[in-house]
């Protein structure tokens, strides 16, 4: 029982590090740090990694990753931002698009978006290859990330499409027995 117990703990502690989030951010001393965990804000530069709807276990279709080393996403976003940014995030997320998520809290990022934003510091940008995509608009997002490879929704593990695909069919009545049943 104990260890079954200490089992299930360990598998809630590893949940959080295994949905497919991470972070890379400097510290002031200039030390780079890869976590799980959101960093602190004083933080010099951050990154946050993530990698969609798709189980961490469950193999990245060809397809996408096809598109993602051909057209990386990067996602420019500010913590101001608020419903275009998350939205952004959200079609992403649900399109299975592994996308590099960057806040621009910080000077550097900040002019790296200047330069892509024709010298603005309005968010959310998506850059998708050497396509820049200002402002969140749907239609215009999934034409670009269509145009890229990205196929539209994200692919589910084979479990879960094979139990999802075959939807309940009612039991057909059993043929009486010794009759034949007709071939075609």
């Amino acid at each position: 029982m104990r260890t079954l117990a200490l089992i299930v703990i360990m598998a809630l502690a590893i949940g959080p590090a295994a949905a497919g989030k991470l972070y890379k951010w400097v510290d002031q001393n200039g030390e780079v740090h890869y976590t799980d965990q959101p960093p602190p804000p004083e933080a010099k530069t951050a990154e946050h990694k993530k990698f969609g709807d798709q189980a961490t276990d469950a193999p990245v279709p060809y397809a996408v990753r096809q598109a993602a080393r051909n057209f990386p996403v990067t996602l420019y976003t500010a913590d101001q931002c608020g419903d275009p940014c998350s939205k952004g995030s959200a079609l992403l997320a649900k399109r299975g698009v592994p996308f590099t998520e960057k806040n621009v809290r910080d000077a550097a990022l900040g002019e790296e978006l200047k330069a892509l934003n024709g010298g603005k510091l309005e968010v959310p940008v998506m850059k998708v290859g050497s396509q820049v995509v200002r402002g969140y608009e749907e239609g215009n997002w999934n034409n670009v990330l269509d145009a890229a490879g990205y196929p539209r929704w994200a692919a589910t593990p084979a479990r879960a499409a094979t139990a999802a695909a075959k939807p309940a069919k009612p039991a057909e009545p059993a043929a009486p027995s010794g009759t034949a049943e007709s071939s075609q």
